[in-house]
């Protein structure tokens, strides 16, 4: 049984103005999110800016987004690292707390051969009870979880059951699929690739998206799951400048910047992370104005 079907949102973490993790702010959009029809709660991933959280803070917005939630949807702790035992020691924190699943993450900068992969991921699966979805994104980490090394930890290790895709290459998702034989169940990782890869028998979407529109891309997998292929294709193709405008910059300055344009006050970004160029937040301005998200 999936984790989660539909739409999942890798959300941001809102700060003060001092830089602080705001909690308060943090439980107003997770309400927003649920009310609307997310499908899963994914904290302390890319977007929730994790490699500038410390450890406090990471483990503090994942118990804080545990207890918030209270079962409502599945929640989903971010819990890698380029260090096999810090993801260890998150991820057992999480199971701790009550995650529901854990994200994680290829490492990072030291890389891994696909022989240190299997090690990796076979270590942390096998630290703590719950299940562990691969995350792969080459573009950010240098590192490429290839088909074969995703279908075996899939079939050998027990609570490994799904990736996130974000590697924007349909071809490898398909040799996925192929190879892993119905054990690993698939989302997309990619705002642009969420139909692309419902079509090759994804459960949905692990989104950015969703942390502005989390009711048209619970729609976009909703849709297409219930048979209503045209009306999801019609919702990925609408959204599709919007969601250029979220990765004009790197993520998340785009949806920080958005979240605020829509009045969420979601506060600064770390550092290194700086505000958006003016020209690239006027697109997004006008996009978000475009489908009535900001007046």
């Amino acid at each position: 049984m999936a984790i989660f079907t539909g739409a999942g949102v890798a959300i941001i973490t809102p700060m003060k103005a001092n830089g602080d993790v705001n909690y308060d702010k943090l439980g107003e959009i997770l309400d927003f999110q649920i009310n609307n029809g997310t499908d899963s709660i994914i904290i302390c991933g890319t977007t929730g800016e994790a490699s500038t959280l410390t450890h406090e803070e990471h483990l503090e917005s994942i118990r804080f987004t545990v207890d918030y939630v209270n079962k409502r949807v599945p929640v989903i702790a971010g819990t890698g690292s380029n260090c096999t035992n810090t993801a260890m020691y998150l991820t057992k924190e999480a199971y701790n707390v009550g995650a529901d699943a854990v994200l994680v993450v290829t490492p990072y900068y030291n890389k891994a051969t696909q022989k240190g992969l299997i090690g990796h991921f076979t270590d942390i699966a096998k630290s703590a009870d719950i299940p562990v979805v691969l995350y792969n994104v080459p573009s950010r980490t240098g590192c490429n979880i290839l088909p074969e090394t995703a279908a075996y930890l899939a079939k050998n290790v027990d609570t490994i059951v799904a990736m996130k895709d974000a590697t924007g290459d349909i071809s490898q998702v398909a040799n996925t699929v192929l190879l892993s034989e119905g054990n690993l169940d698939l989302y997309s990782g990619n705002d642009d690739q969420i139909v692309p890869l419902l079509s090759l028998g994804g459960k949905g979407v692990i989104s950015v998206l969703s942390n502005v529109a989390p009711r048209d891309t619970h729609d976009i997998v909703a849709k297409y799951l219930s048979g209503d292929t045209q009306g999801s294709l019609e919702l990925q193709i609408k959204y599709l400048p919007l969601i250029h405008a979220l990765f004009s910059e790197v993520n998340p300055i785009p949806v920080k910047m958005a979240m605020n344009l829509m009045g969420m006050e979601v506060g600064p970004l770390r550092k290194p992370l700086t505000e958006m160029e003016e020209v690239h937040a006027e697109v997004l301005k006008k996009e978000l104005i475009k489908l009535g998200l900001v007046r």
